[in-house]
């Protein structure tokens, strides 16, 4: 995460040396102006986090600037320096929207305290914005001992030491969300907002108002400036669920995000700089869709900066008892029935079943149980299956078709490698293993690679 960016506006040079040497070294980043024409210039190239500036000013006063900052910004601290201070200055500054006002020479020590707390006013603000919107519940998305839950968790902990953008993939209801908000709250930007969009389904025009705002007049019914998530995401996470659903004529604008940290408003010409960590997820190969010409190549290649696959739960079915019996006692709890619980068969039925729906299912199917059990104890009786799911996941592959657990997982593997052509790199990233346990999977099962190469 970028350094908090202040802006100092200051006349004479000693003192904005004196001042941003100070603030440089408390691990501030600081820009210069020396009047209000060249501080208009540096806040359009830049995106300060708060600005310091002096009252007096050689093409004006500072009361004349407040008003285009908080035009802009109306979250922006601003902290007016002045050797002519009065109370009645004071306290017409402070009517104007200034942070606090501070007398020159100024104490640099209390220039920091009222910096910190300005700053930390800010990132509050925009976390009580940020949670303004609908938050997904966070449980822990690493339930399990299987294999693939475990590895995993390490491809997660890799995420952890990066800032690069995180592309999560997996199967709808596989709990990539749930992943998105673990990565936010056990990483550097916990502090900061967690912003989510699901794209899918979304229009161009709504998902480029969402995503970067607009100013007013920008089309009809603009009648004020409004911020995108990119704002309101600034210095936390946005994540965009279902980016592949994204309209292609909006990719070019996500990435130059990405890569230079600027975007403008509908209706803007000026530049905006703006620091997110981005994690995007998607159920779609996107590499297909690369190849069909219906996601931009080298946005897949800058979101993907770290991939992450999430099993399906059907490759994890040994952690299903102990999922079922979280998730169980949480729904328990809000349903007004902590007392149930489930049977022996129950969850027999539950690890058999190939969950077709993944989390999202298990989580329907356990909460239907709750409801309609007569008695404390949860039978196999009690759980009603999505009846399309169910036809399609016994489907010579559910439970009663007759096949054993080996069987399964030999024509699961044959099925992608099909589908992939013989290429195991990616077959072994789409059933969620290392590439070596697949080869291991592929000589235990005698299964003829070469028949699925081109």
């Amino acid at each position: 995460m970028s350094k908090d960016r202040i802006l100092l506006v200051e006349d004479e040079p000693i003192v904005r040396f004196g001042i941003r040497d100070f603030l440089e070294s408390r691990g501030y980043a600081a820009d210069e102006a020396g009047s209000l024409e060249q501080a208009r210039n540096v806040f359009q190239r830049t995106r300060p986090d708060a600005v310091v500036i002096d009252y007096m000013l050689p093409d004006g006063n500072a009361l004349d600037l407040l008003h285009e900052l908080h035009g802009a910004d109306p979250q922006l601290p601003v902290v007016l320096l002045t050797g002519h201070g009065s109370i009645d200055l004071a306290v017409r500054a402070i009517k104007e929207g200034a942070e606090n006002f501070l007398t020159k020479p100024v104490e640099l020590p209390a220039l920091a305290v009222v910096l910190e707390r300005a700053l930390e006013n800010q990132r509050n603000r925009r976390r009580q914005a940020a949670r303004a919107r609908p938050e997904r519940a966070a449980p822990d998305p690493f339930v399990g001992t299987s294999p693939a839950i475990r590895a995993l968790a390490r491809e997660a902990a890799v995420a952890l030491r990066s800032e690069g953008p995180v592309l999560i993939q997996g199967e709808t209801g596989s709990g990539k969300g749930v992943l998105a908000r673990w990565l936010h709250e056990n990483g550097q930007r916990s502090n900061e907002p967690f912003v989510d969009l699901n794209c899918a389904g979304l229009s161009r025009e709504f998902l480029e108002s969402e995503l970067f705002g607009h100013a007013r007049g920008a089309f009809t019914g603009a009648v004020a400036d409004k911020k995108g998530l990119f704002e309101v995401a600034h210095k936390g996470t946005l994540f965009l669920d279902e980016i592949g659903d994204f309209d292609p004529a909006l990719q070019p604008k996500v990435l130059k995000v990405l890569e230079d940290r600027r975007f403008r408003r509908m209706g803007e010409v000026a530049d905006r700089q703006v620091d997110v960590f981005l994690v995007a997820a998607t159920n779609h190969d996107l590499q297909r869709l690369v190849r069909e010409g219906r996601f931009r190549g080298d946005l897949y290649f800058r979101i993907s900066t770290i991939p992450i696959v999430v099993p399906p739960l059907r490759e994890r079915r040994e952690d299903v008892p102990r999922l079922a019996c979280q998730l169980l006692e949480q729904l328990a709890r809000d349903l007004g029935r902590p007392e149930v619980r489930l049977s022996g068969d129950a969850l027999t039925a539950l690890q058999t079943y190939s969950w077709p729906g993944n989390l999202r299912e298990l989580r329907n199917v356990l909460e239907r149980a709750v409801l309609r059990a007569e008695e404390a104890e949860i039978r196999s009786a009690d759980l009603r299956f999505a009846p399309v799911l169910a036809a399609a996941a016994s489907e010579g592959s559910g439970p009663g078709s007759g096949h054993t657990l080996a069987e399964l997982e030999r024509r699961q593997i044959e099925t992608v490698l099909g589908e992939e052509r013989g290429r195991v790199v990616n077959a072994a990233r789409r059933l969620g293993i290392p590439r070596s346990t697949l080869y291991q999977k592929i000589k235990e099962h005698a299964v003829d690679l070469a028949r699925f190469q081109d």
